[in-house]
Formats: C-alpha cells, sequence, structure tokens
C-alpha cells in the first residue's frame, strides 16, 4: 500500500521511542465505517476511507496505549452507529463524543451516556459543515450539562473572534479541537494566539487538545514550528490539556503521518513527566472516567 494514498492511514508506523506511562488515553481518534456496515452520510463534505474499529485498536496497543476517545466525524453525519459500536466493543477502554442533531431529546443523549458518550462536538469549519448560528446549539448545550457531558468546538483561529463570546458563556466544560488550529505563519505574538490564550486564562472551564500537529504544521515532519504552541498549553494549563493521533487522519492534503512520531511528539511539549502523565493519563481519565 502507497503512504502517499491520503484517503488511507499510515499502513506501516514506527514504533515510537517514547514511551508512554501506563493508562495512557489516545483522547481523541475517529473510527469510519465500514462503509458497508456503517454507510456515510449523504451530507458529508468527504468520503474518507474505511478505518474500523479493529484498525483503531491494533493502532492503540501498538503504540502502548490504554485506551481511546472515539470522536464523532462529519462524514457520518449524525448518525453515531460507528462510534457507538467501537465503545461497546472496547468496553471500559473507550469513551465518545457525539454529534447530534439539534432537536434531539434528552433521553436519547440518556441512551447515548448508557452507551459511553460523553459529550458533543459542534464544528465550525465551513469547509466540513454547513454554518449553523451558534445560539441555535444552546438547548443541547444545556442538556450536555445537565448530564454533566462537555462540549467539543472546533474551529480555525481567524473565527475565534466571534465564536468568543459564545464559547465563554458555555455553562459546562468545554474542550478544544487541534490547539485552536492556529496559524503558525503567524507567531507567538500574534493577536489570533493571544486571543486564544486570554479565553483559557479567564475560563478555568476551557481545556484544549494538544493534538493535530500534523494539520497546524507549514514545515511538515516532525512539525518543529509546532512545538512553542503545543508547549505554551501544556505548561501553562497542565490540568487542562489532552492529547490524542487524531487517527486516522482525515482531509490530509500534504502527508499522511506516522502515528508513532505522533507519540515521539509528546516529549516535545510535555517535557517532564509529571507533564507527560497529567495530559495523558490524569486529565482524560478526570474527563472520561470520573471516579
Amino acid at each position: 500500500m502507497d503512504i502517499l494514498d491520503l484517503n488511507k492511514f499510515h499502513p506501516n508506523p514506527s514504533k515510537p521511542t517514547f514511551v508512554v506511562p501506563p493508562g495512557s488515553v489516545d483522547a481523541h481518534c475517529h473510527i469510519f465505517g465500514p462503509g458497508d456496515v456503517f454507510p456515510y452520510s449523504p451530507k458529508r463534505k468527504y468520503t474518507p476511507g474505511d478505518a474500523s474499529k479493529e484498525d483503531l485498536f491494533r493502532l492503540r496497543d501498538f503504540l502502548g496505549l490504554s485506551r481511546n476517545v472515539i470522536v464523532q466525524a462529519s462524514c457520518h453525519g449524525t448518525d453515531n452507529a460507528a462510534t457507538i459500536d467501537g465503545i461497546k466493543a472496547a468496553g471500559e477502554k473507550a469513551r465518545g463524543i457525539a454529534v447530534v442533531e439539534l432537536d434531539i431529546t434528552l433521553d436519547e443523549l440518556r441512551a447515548m451516556d448508557a452507551a459511553g458518550i460523553r459529550g458533543v462536538r459542534f464544528a465550525f469549519l465551513k469547509r466540513l459543515v454547513d454554518p449553523t448560528p451558534p445560539e441555535r446549539y444552546q438547548r443541547v448545550i444545556e442538556m450536555c450539562r445537565q448530564l454533566g457531558w462537555h462540549v467539543v468546538v472546533y474551529f480555525e483561529s481567524a473565527d475565534l473572534e466571534d465564536l468568543a463570546p459564545f464559547i465563554e458563556a458555555i455553562p459546562t466544560t468545554v474542550v478544544v479541537d487541534h490547539m485552536g488550529r492556529p496559524d503558525v505563519k503567524l507567531g507567538l505574538e500574534h493577536p489570533q494566539w493571544k486571543r486564544f490564550l486570554r479565553m483559557l486564562d479567564e475560563h478555568e472551564n476551557i481545556w484544549v487538545k494538544v493534538t493535530g500537529p500534523e494539520r497546524i504544521s507549514e514545515t511538515g515532519p516532525p512539525y518543529d514550528d509546532v512545538v512553542p504552541y503545543g508547549r505554551t498549553l501544556v505548561e501553562r494549563y497542565p490540568d487542562r490539556v489532552l492529547w490524542g493521533t487524531d487517527w486516522p487522519h482525515p482531509n490530509m492534503e500534504t502527508h499522511m503521518p506516522d502515528d508513532g512520531k505522533l507519540v515521539d511528539f509528546i516529549p516535545r511539549v510535555a517535557t517532564t513527566k509529571e507533564l507527560q502523565q497529567k495530559m495523558l493519563v490524569d486529565n482524560p481519565m478526570r474527563l472520561y472516567w470520573p471516579k
């Protein structure tokens, strides 16, 4: 298989040189299909290559990880069947994040909760989803608060200024995908990045995934230009950061990342054993597997 096939995950990832702490969680990954079992949404903006639960669990074990948080992606729309099927197959080794219709009922969300779903994702990338006014999400957000769930938001840094009032008003835990997608060409002193940090400084309910260097980087592997951003987040908000592979990396345009190298990115941003333990074990366990 050609590893330059950008519609299919890397077929032969390297074994990481970094050994993750016991109990480490991949807090952002996906399951796609198989399409003949779990059809893709007719409204999807892209069609991924199949990436089954069995493929995900093999990768989890190969990388030395213990658990997964399976995030519903837009290609499956609001049919969360593939995500929930993966959670059920993994048992206590997985939790999930759903994408839902805005008229969903509390009873339907409770059924998802029983299946291992712990939050709802709202994407604000116009190339992935049709735009929805943020105020239309309020009803679902209130139900998430009742269930003790969190809200995942996915946006690009240029759009934060417009979205910030909505995000900052969410009355439950918020998790921002992929470091808020900073534009690394602009540098750490740019107002966009400073606006993101100010939001995190002022709202302790907002967490962030230190994920997606392969999406954010302008220079490519080993993603040197992303390291200062990730390290800033981990050191400044050590109790509110998560990490994940983003496997199987849909919509990559330049290269298909090696998941072993993504694990080796971890100690470059979480530079001490204490920070690694928080980001990989303590924080995701507190959020997804509370005692």
